[in-house]
């Protein structure tokens, strides 16, 4: 009879280390939930912040490329009316002495806009003229090129060039684009980083 009740408090023994075991691993499994939970939790927050934070800045990227482009959309009017000016035949004449200088041919043809001809045709001699007195005084040798005016009208140069000339050789495998809208672009591109400086400041 002893013995069976020995027996018995050793198994309530039994059973009750067993069961506090189990609640043991119980509270353990809950907080490892708990715990793969929340890390869950924060990896999903940071991607969140993460994603927040791209779209914030491509938003600001786009924000910023619109900006730059108005700019450059403006400039290109303005362009338009300096193609309008009375200073503008100076201009061309100017814009021919530089072309002539940089394609170094001595057969070069103009090209321009269809509304530019009668101008590039009236400035080109003395464009010339100051381009060969100009390599006279550099290198000592007087040139004598030939400088025409395209007269094939279906290659003017569209409006979108916004004024200015090309000047083309050896059957237009030479090019020096002097076009307003390339020179524009050139400054553009020359002048960007100060551009972004100015109008971006590091914070």
């Amino acid at each position: 009879m002893a013995d069976f009740k020995g027996r018995g408090r050793l198994t309530e023994h039994d059973f009750n280390l067993e069961k506090q075991t189990l609640v043991h691993e119980a509270k353990l499994a809950v907080q490892d939930e708990f715990l793969k939970k929340e890390k869950d939790r924060e990896i999903q927050a940071r991607i969140a912040r993460s994603a927040e934070v791209g779209q914030c800045r491509q938003k600001k990227m786009a924000l910023r490329d619109d900006l730059l482009t108005s700019l450059m959309k403006e400039a290109s009017s303005k362009c338009k009316v300096v193609a309008d000016g009375s200073n503008y035949p100076a201009l061309l004449q100017k814009l021919i002495v530089q072309g002539l200088i940089k394609i170094e041919e001595l057969e070069v043809v103009v090209f321009c806009r269809k509304e530019d001809v009668a101008i590039v045709t009236k400035v080109l001699p003395a464009a010339v003229k100051e381009y060969v007195t100009a390599m006279e005084k550099e290198s000592g040798v007087k040139l004598t090129p030939k400088v025409v005016v395209n007269g094939d009208r279906t290659k003017d140069l569209p409006e979108r060039s916004n004024g200015g000339v090309k000047l083309t050789a050896l059957n237009e495998k030479i090019v020096c684009d002097n076009t307003m809208s390339s020179r524009l672009a050139l400054v553009y591109h020359e002048l960007m980083p100060s551009i972004r400086e100015i109008l971006f400041p590091e914070q």
